[in-house]
């Protein structure tokens, strides 16, 4: 969950900047979590995040989790190397979000062929947060199922336990898929953001024990 204080002045906002998050394995999954989350800054005055689920069905389901994980951080690294030297590289953050994605299939492209890695071992899925801290203005793309909540509203994407998971399309075109991404969201002014995998709905209340 992102809560940027973006009522105090500009060069405040980092410092204030309060960042919550939560990682679990879940209940069935007895040796590793299938989930993954990374948090970390991107250019100037703007933070990516991301929240990755494998498949369960698939192999080593936490590796694709992990590995996209790993990528993206790296990525941010880089991009913002790039932003320093070229400052005007990038335009909206639509397209940033496209480099990045862009950048991460070209990633899992080459470890795919390095690590002659089946389709079954890149499946999961993925939400995606840019977020400029000055004007807090951001952009969430998801891929496969997922929650996002943007100052309070609710937005669920659920694929009917059918997620279109971003190793069934490692092969295509990236231009062309990416014109074909629906489940993408722009917003304004945001006070508070959470993202979340679709884990979120097996948490169970805790019930404190009764004492006689």
């Amino acid at each position: 969950m992102l809560v940027p204080a973006n009522k105090l002045p500009t060069h405040q906002r980092r410092a204030t900047m309060r960042i919550y998050s939560a990682l679990q394995m879940g209940a069935y999954h007895t040796n590793h979590c299938e989930d993954y989350l990374l948090v970390s800054e991107i250019g100037d005055n703007k933070i990516i995040c991301a929240v990755m689920d494998g498949c369960t069905m698939a192999t080593d389901s936490y590796f694709a989790s992990t590995l996209v994980g790993k990528l993206l951080r790296k990525i941010a690294k880089e991009k913002s190397y790039q932003e320093l030297y070229e400052p005007a590289t990038f335009g909206s953050l639509d397209d940033y979000l496209k480099a990045v994605l862009k950048d991460l299939f070209g990633e899992l492209r080459q470890l795919q062929n390095q690590l002659m890695l089946d389709e079954r071992e890149l499946l999961t899925t993925l939400v995606l947060l840019l977020l400029d801290l000055e004007s807090t203005q951001g952009i969430v793309l998801v891929l496969g199922d997922g929650l996002i909540s943007i100052n309070g509203e609710l937005m669920e994407f659920d694929q009917d336990n059918k997620p279109d998971y971003i190793g069934y399309h490692l092969r295509e075109d990236f231009e062309t898929w990416y014109s074909h991404q629906k489940q993408k969201l722009s917003f304004n002014k945001a006070n508070d953001i959470s993202i979340t995998t679709d884990g979120i709905f097996t948490f169970e209340s805790v019930h404190q024990p009764t004492i006689t």
